[in-house]
């Protein structure tokens, strides 16, 4: 069956699947908090620490670049050589 070029299709996270996903994850993670307390205030620490290194390789996306702080790299730092000459 085809549906009507006019008519759009409703996004997932409108459908009514979606808010009782969104709904049962919700009502599993106050569980998940109420019951276990004690292992997540004692795990803080750690998930810290684990936090730190996980920020540092997202923020700088790996260290995957090549060539730090080369002219040609900035178009902007290239013009800037360009008028230093």
């Amino acid at each position: 069956m085809a549906t009507p070029m006019n008519r759009r299709a409703r996004p997932f996270w409108r459908s009514t699947l979606a808010l009782a996903l969104l709904a049962a994850a919700a009502a599993v993670g106050f569980y998940l908090y109420s019951e276990h307390r004690g292992h997540l205030y004692g795990a803080w620490p750690y998930l810290f620490l684990l936090a730190c290194p996980l920020m540092h390789l997202f923020m700088h996306k790996g260290h995957g670049q090549t060539g730090h702080g080369h002219p040609q790299d900035d178009p902007k730092e290239a013009l800037v050589e360009e008028v230093r000459k």
